[in-house]
């Protein structure tokens, strides 16, 4: 699928009419089936040489009204907000990036323990995050398409909430064309850019440095 201006255009044409259709046809075309992609977690980050007898918990990040769903939004400018039609991710953005965080810190085997949850009442560190960028962006010349991310993340130690560090991250990559699945493989270099920079820094912060990449 090509996604052009002029197939935006009509995408918010077909929206805005179907605003003014009646409830029956809104329900049809609200139970068609959409195609379903994922991300994957970096499969480059090295092994810590170490274990770190600690429990991490990985909370949902919190973000935007416009973020906070399964759908795959593309801003054609500055002040516009789209999704891609017939598509969606495989879970919500927030639970999709948390998995993601997750796995690579697991991966990494840098601490005994890595969840959604602390290890009984309370853990030992919690990351806690904040999506401000996750879309596409369409190029001034009206068919190029690139991957914008960012993401605030905190270190927190259970015990006190004391923050042990703060940093935002952000990547960006250019898809290769206007194809849905380009711009879907786009979205991964770019997740895989920033996560593997968000879990090195999160490991620093609690102790563990991993080695430099091969």
């Amino acid at each position: 699928m090509t996604f052009s201006r002029r197939h935006m255009l009509t995408s918010t044409l077909a929206l805005t009419f179907l605003s003014g259709c009646g409830a029956v046809s809104a329900l049809n075309q609200a139970t068609t089936p959409l195609d379903a992609y994922d991300l994957q977690a970096p499969r480059n980050l090295p092994q810590a040489g170490r274990t770190l007898a600690r429990s991490l918990s990985i909370e949902p990040p919190t973000t935007s009204g416009g973020l906070d769903t399964d759908r795959i939004l593309i801003k054609p400018n500055a002040v516009q907000s789209l999704y891609l039609p017939g598509v969606r991710w495989s879970e919500d953005t927030p639970q999709m990036m948390q998995t993601l965080l997750l796995r690579a810190f697991e991966d990494t085997g840098a601490l005994s323990y890595v969840g959604r949850r602390p290890l009984g009442a309370t853990g030992d560190f919690a990351l806690i995050s904040e999506i401000t960028d996750f879309q596409a962006e369409l190029g001034a010349d009206g068919t190029s398409v690139a991957t914008r991310l960012r993401l605030t993340a905190r270190m927190v130690r259970e015990t006190d909430a004391r923050v042990l560090a703060r940093r935002s991250f952000t990547a960006t990559a250019p898809a290769r064309s206007s194809d849905t699945l380009d711009i879907v493989e786009s979205f991964n270099t770019a997740s895989d850019e920033l996560i593997t920079d968000l879990v090195r820094w999160g490991l620093e912060a609690v102790g563990i440095r991993l080695p430099a990449a091969q």
